[in-house]
């Protein structure tokens, strides 16, 4: 095992720069995810710690390693793509035996590793069955019994689970949950789906146009996003935003609802008149009318029963938002909708900079 370093991490194609000054680091044993929206350079990020993408600028260092100029193979390190990379003339044993047989490992210890990963991820009976005959969860297990034979330093995951459907995500996600625990490998995997992000990570790296955003554990990204852009990409559904302005004392919608600025918590918020803020709460966060220090009114717009709970999405001046209620509240479209605020809960952000205010 091994921790990993970026340290002003850079990377450009001629003048279009993807990846800009990154500096992360990566504790021996942590497993850490980098999220974010296409082309925000998460994956070229993993590539260059893969050494499968070269480095315009800064340092990678795995361990007390810089390795810049080593190829992977060299790196201690072993990768899982989204598409398997399986030898299709192969069964599953010699696939995951065979950077072990490159290696020259022999035949007993090659035998004993396999069957531990194939054990540990529940296909040791599909040893002797080829990739084809495989369902794609079988198959992305088999790629990453073929990573865990090699016994890496580093894990690195690039969006594994894309192109399983979302039964077979939940089910190899909590596979990937338990390899972590049960090996401690230090883990770099990269998504762009943030429940992924939320549910296996110890930390979240939250990338935006090949910048870091935030950097924080689960909770403290999801209750303390630093920008209006991880509010709104962290969460499902996503947090609403509605703008307010300052207006005697309070923060005035544009409908005209309004919140004490005294009732929240947000040290150092200026209550000049007319400064305008954008308002964040999240869908499972608002509460009965009449039960908090402050009501919104909207017509509701649509409802959408999920069993467990119901989405309203309701409009609020220019914008939409959207309440989790419980089941059995099933407001119709059109109707007037009024419910509750909890100021604790609520998150302001400059409408200049889009940053949260503390």
């Amino acid at each position: 095992m091994a921790s990993v370093s970026l340290r002003k991490l850079d990377k450009s194609y001629g003048a279009l720069r993807i990846v800009k000054d990154i500096d992360l680091e990566i504790a021996d044993g942590e497993f850490v995810v980098l999220v974010g929206p296409s082309g925000c350079g998460k994956s070229t990020t993993l590539r260059m710690v893969a050494g499968l993408e070269s480095i315009t600028g800064g340092e990678v260092r795995i361990g007390d390693r810089v390795v810049n100029s080593l190829p992977p193979r060299e790196r201690d390190i072993a990768m899982v793509f989204q598409d398997y990379a399986l030898y299709p003339h192969k069964t599953v044993r010699e696939n995951l035996g065979f950077s072990l047989k490159v290696r020259g490992v022999g035949a007993s210890e090659s035998e004993a590793r396999i069957a531990a990963a194939a054990n540990m991820l529940g296909i040791a009976h599909l040893l002797d069955r080829r990739p084809g005959q495989l369902s794609g969860g079988q198959r992305q297990r088999v790629a990453m019994g073929r990573a865990i034979v090699r016994r890496p330093q580093v894990f690195l995951f690039d969006e594994p689970l894309s192109n399983l459907d979302a039964k077979l995500r939940g089910q190899v996600r909590t596979e990937i949950k338990k390899l972590h625990q049960a090996l401690g490998t230090t883990i770099i995997y990269v998504t762009h789906d943030q429940v992924e992000a939320m549910t296996l990570a110890d930390r979240i790296v939250i990338l935006r146009g090949g910048n870091i955003e935030q950097v924080g554990t689960p909770d403290e990204v999801y209750n303390k996003p630093a920008s209006i852009f991880v509010g709104g990409f962290v969460g499902s559904p996503a947090m609403n935003f509605a703008r307010a302005k300052t207006a005697g004392g309070n923060l005035v919608f544009a409908n005209g609802d309004h919140l004490a600025l005294s009732a929240l918590d947000a040290g150092g918020v200026s209550a000049a008149e007319g400064r305008e803020f954008i308002v964040g709460i999240r869908p499972e966060h608002f509460v009965p009318a009449s039960s908090s220090a402050a009501d919104l009114s909207g017509q509701v717009q649509v409802v959408e029963p999920l069993g467990s709970d119901t989405l309203v999405h309701f409009a609020l001046g220019d914008a939409t938002l959207t309440a989790r209620m419980p089941p059995q509240m099933r407001p119709r479209a059109g109707e007037r909708l009024t419910i509750g605020l909890d100021p604790s809960k609520i998150h302001l952000f400059d409408a200049a900079t889009e940053r949260a205010i503390h």
